[in-house]
């Protein structure tokens, strides 16, 4: 829905669940980015989180904090997923994110580099709700 599209784009991270192949639901808190009526997220190639939505597309979506707790009263959203490795969009995904969040999207990147050892290959998530 669209509105819950605006609601969630809104947010500055939000909790996005996907599915072990026993059933049991894993949260990961996200950036997003509005795109169109879709919500679009930059992730690790490698993740757990992309692994586990190429086999299954089912997600939740939920309002949280930096740490992935839930806000208080926070609504779940259903949606689907699909991963993009486009490097073109993959890029201009990225420059959505960067937009959306700024000075702490070049922090966060360079505290991740210097764990990391460098940067790792990056993928779209789009979430459609």
């Amino acid at each position: 829905m669209p509105d819950d599209v605006s609601s969630l784009a809104g947010e500055k991270f939000v909790s996005l669940t996907t599915w072990k192949k026993s059933g049991e639901k894993v949260a990961s808190a996200m950036w997003l980015a509005r795109d169109g009526d879709a919500l679009v997220m930059w992730t690790p190639a490698d993740s757990w989180k992309v692994k586990r939505i190429r086999r299954d597309s089912r997600v939740e979506l939920a309002p949280c904090g930096r740490t992935g707790k839930l806000n208080d009263g926070a609504a779940t959203t259903s949606g689907s997923a699909i991963v993009d490795a486009d490097p073109a969009e993959t890029a201009r995904v990225k420059q959505l994110i960067k937009t959306k969040y700024g000075f702490e999207f070049y922090v966060i990147t360079l505290l991740e580099r210097i764990v990391a050892r460098g940067s790792k290959e990056r993928v779209v998530v789009r979430v459609t709700v």
